[in-house]
């Protein structure tokens, strides 16, 4: 990955790690159904205005129904979970409890798409769960039954996201980035826009709030969006994909620096074991020049 990438890959984790901070802010005051319906909106005029500069076709009457089943698992439901959750839970802990994304997909793969788990994979998994739980047993708010729900609903948005790449993956393949894009965004949309306007606040939200619901819709969605395609297309799936384990830390420090919060040891102890585990799951392997060199072969 050239110098130039590796910076897109970071600015792009940087700004889907804002997501966390922005819906803190915002979710009081709209309410978790209304903060979302006005992102997903927000996130497909963008997306529906780069695809007409770069005159990209958008077809997507035939995939319709699997555009709705996507939109449901990637974006409607985990949307509002994460934005539920934030009101009773601290921005940087949720963006840590999200990190457990790429365990569930290790997880559901070995069903769905017939992976095999090796010893390496099964200690992964392990150390996942011992990481959630260092987490939740030293979480940095008191312990309560909404606590604990938001704790539950985080991890039910992070087996949504799983199950959606999965989908994707086996549903979905060889469908455009941007007609996938867009359509998640106009499916989004279609399950959220009765509850958002039939539980819309009875009070005006502040200004602070309407910035807030704006950057998410315009920069957590639509520029995100943008930087993920323009990833996608120089360096491929796999190394993009790098970016999940680098937007935790960047929530994490938005969450610290622009809300107060506090890094907790059992956050960052709970965090270092999920980052752990996501390369023991994804069998992670050191460059050429780093491994050890095997006997009988030139070092």
């Amino acid at each position: 990955m050239k110098p130039l990438d590796l910076l897109t890959l970071i600015v792009l984790a940087a700004v889907w790690g804002s997501s966390y901070l922005f819906i803190r802010v915002a979710v009081p005051a709209f309410g978790p159904w209304t903060l979302v319906g006005g992102r997903v909106l927000l996130g497909a005029a963008c997306l529906g205005g780069f695809a007409a500069l770069l005159r990209r076709p958008i077809v997507l009457r035939p995939i319709a129904g699997r555009l709705l089943v996507l939109a449901l698992l990637n974006a409607a439901v985990p949307f509002v979970l994460i934005s539920a959750a934030e009101l009773h839970i601290t921005a940087s802990f949720a963006a840590v409890l999200n990190s457990t994304t790429p365990l569930f997909a290790a997880a559901f793969a070995v069903p769905w798409m017939n992976e095999r788990f090796t010893p390496g994979r099964s200690v992964g998994l392990l150390a996942g769960i011992l990481g959630v739980g260092v987490m939740v047993g030293w979480s940095p708010v008191p312990m309560s039954l909404p606590t604990i729900l938001a704790i539950v609903a985080m991890l039910a948005a992070s087996a949504g996201y799983a199950a959606a790449g999965i989908y994707a993956r086996t549903r979905l393949r060889g469908v455009p980035t941007h007609t996938l894009a867009l359509g998640q965004q106009l499916g989004a949309l279609a399950w959220l826009a009765v509850p958002s306007v039939v539980w819309a606040p009875r009070t005006t939200p502040p200004g602070a709030a309407w910035l807030a619901l704006l950057a998410l819709g315009v920069v957590c969605t639509g520029l995100a969006y943008l930087l993920y395609f323009h990833l996608l297309e120089r360096v491929g799936p796999t190394k993009v994909t790098t970016v999940t384990y680098v937007i935790p830390v960047f929530g994490i420090l938005w969450g610290v620096l622009f809300l107060g919060e506090q890094l907790t040891g059992g956050m960052a102890g709970g965090l270092a074991l999920v980052l752990l585990s996501m390369v023991l799951v994804n069998e992670v392997r050191l460059p050429g020049r780093l491994r050890p060199p095997v006997e009988g072969k030139a070092s």
